[in-house]
């Protein structure tokens, strides 16, 4: 089947709620799209409402996704607004943009300069797959655009761990938020004499992570309230950080 048949036979997928123009975005990004479209229609796994899921991505051939500030900042901007049932057009967004309702819970999230790493729980029949075509064609059309490139920009269709146990979907906190610490030592869990004041800094400075969100208590992309509640204060979040930090493993 070509990716015209399928796009033609599934229009509701394609277009449900992010309309990207091909005049905005060029025709080379809109080809990208298509590709992508496919990548997920090929798609085995499926998601359970209710259930909590640890999905992430890399650039293709390990390359950086993300180049400079605007471009972490309009990936947040994008898991913002793609959160929603309503059809828009990201060109018409104001400030004041009111997404009504959602399709999927944010429980935590991390950019890093190459990939990426968001724990969601599904909320709605076909919430997660919906959301992550919205979100990933989104970006990356605003890359190619933005960069003048071609071909994709992920390393395939988003990969993701069904987080079905309570142990692992709490140490997902701390993984997912700990990941800027490797951006200072890569190797920092065989580093035997790691700087733990210096990394615990970083990771509470990192401005493109969930942490910031719990530490002042300001959710936007976060919907804390569906998920367990380890920490019952902001402090707790350091001191799991600290304790990981600490072992290494």
């Amino acid at each position: 089947m070509s990716i015209q048949m399928w796009i033609t036979q599934h229009p509701s997928v394609v277009f449900a709620s992010v309309r990207l123009r091909r005049r905005d975005y060029g025709g080379v990004a809109s080809v990208y799209g298509s590709c992508y479209i496919m990548d997920m229609a090929l798609r085995k796994q499926s998601f359970a409402v209710d259930e909590y899921y640890h999905l992430y991505n890399r650039g293709t051939e390990k390359r950086k996704i993300f180049l400079e500030k605007r471009d972490y900042e309009h990936f947040l901007f994008l898991m913002y607004v793609c959160n929603t049932t309503k059809s828009i057009e990201l060109r018409n967004i104001g400030k004041t943009f009111d997404r009504e309702e959602t399709i999927i819970d944010i429980g935590a999230y991390c950019l890093m300069p190459n990939h990426f790493h968001v724990l969601v729980r599904e909320k709605v029949k076909n919430g997660i797959s919906k959301y992550m075509l919205k979100l990933m064609t989104g970006y990356s059309m605003y890359f190619n655009k933005k960069y003048k490139r071609t071909g994709k920009l992920y390393e395939g269709v988003f990969k993701s761990i069904h987080a079905n146990k309570d142990t692992y979907l709490k140490y997902l906190y701390s993984y997912i938020h700990l990941n800027p610490a490797k951006l200072i030592d890569k190797n920092w869990k065989e580093n035997k004499h790691r700087n733990i004041k210096n990394l615990l800094k970083y990771v509470f400075s990192y401005k493109y992570s969930s942490l910031k969100e719990y530490i002042s208590l300001k959710f936007k992309i976060v919907n804390p309230i569906p998920f367990p509640t380890y920490f019952k204060r902001p402090n707790g979040h350091k001191e799991e950080l600290f304790e990981w930090l600490s072992l290494g493993e």
